[in-house]
């Protein structure tokens, strides 16, 4: 699957609710006294949690994708997203 499918696929199916997500986690982070290094992303991020039960998170920066093996992060997020 060719990156720009993807990012059309990922928009379609409701990515917004996941960048919500992450905008809301990012506050308590940086509470948390997690500050932006000099590599920070300065563009915009669309985290995806394909499984709740996993600690995976894909991230969506610019025009590449980052995985992240992180179970605190996709607990936030997904928290952070509710559920109905």
């Amino acid at each position: 699957m060719s990156d720009t499918s993807r990012r059309k696929l990922l928009a379609a199916g409701g990515a917004g609710v996941a960048a919500g997500a992450v905008g809301l986690t990012l506050p308590s982070a940086q509470a948390a006294g997690a500050p932006r290094t000099t590599s920070s992303a300065r563009e915009a991020v669309v985290a995806y949690v394909h499984d709740h039960r996993s600690s995976e998170v894909r991230l969506m920066v610019g025009e590449r994708e980052v995985v992240v093996h992180d179970r605190d992060l996709a607990t936030r997020i997904l928290n952070a997203a509710g559920g109905n």
